[in-house]
């Protein structure tokens, strides 16, 4: 009973990180699993669709922005990765996580490092985790639309940068993350040129 588990949304500048884990079921195959960046957006959902429904178990959770401020953004990521297998309608005996680390849960946990590509439980949780938190941008970017986040997901391109520069701080943003804590304590010059020239 393997167990997969990966994150969604570490970088970005706004909303929840959001994780998710995954018991695939042998017995009803699901073909074309992959790194959910290597995907098309279509075919992420696509797989999404199918991996909610031949999976054994499966759930997706997060960690909040307030969450993410207090404890920072690894600790938030193992929080909503633990959150997320503790949600599972199973036990399961062994949790592969990608990455380089694994959250504290009740059996062995080893961590992959790019697990996403090559361990069909954990490309299906990093399906589920990106189809989700995609999706919870597209929300948000209806109801504050001056910040582009259906485009760029929140993660800091310069149209973002710009938008959060215009139109100011609000409550979906992570204080504690440099750009947005920059501009918050009258830096914006300097957080412009650092943030634009890629230091």
């Amino acid at each position: 009973m393997i167990c997969g588990v990966d994150e969604a949304g570490r970088g970005p500048l706004c909303g929840p990180v959001f994780a998710a884990a995954v018991v695939l079921d042998p017995a009803r195959p699901i073909s074309g699993l992959n790194d959910s960046k290597k995907l098309g957006e279509r075919v992420r959902a696509r797989l999404a669709d199918q991996i909610r429904e031949r999976a054994t178990a499966w759930c997706v959770a997060q960690a909040s922005v307030a969450e993410i401020d207090a404890i920072n953004i690894l600790q938030a990521t193992l929080l909503a990765m633990r959150r997320a297998v503790e949600g599972l309608s199973v036990a399961p005996s062994q949790v592969l996580v990608d990455g380089l680390y694994t959250p504290r849960v009740n059996c062995a946990a080893q961590a992959v490092v790019k697990g996403d590509a090559s361990v069909a439980e954990i490309s299906a949780a990093s399906i589920l985790a990106k189809t989700a938190r995609d999706a919870l941008m597209c929300d948000l970017d209806a109801r504050y639309p001056q910040y582009g986040l259906a485009r760029h997901k929140g993660y800091p391109t310069a149209a973002h940068l710009a938008a959060l520069r215009e139109h100011g701080v609000i409550d979906i943003y992570r204080r504690s993350f440099a750009p947005v804590r920059r501009l918050l304590s009258g830096e914006p010059q300097v957080w412009q040129q650092r943030e634009l020239g890629g230091i």
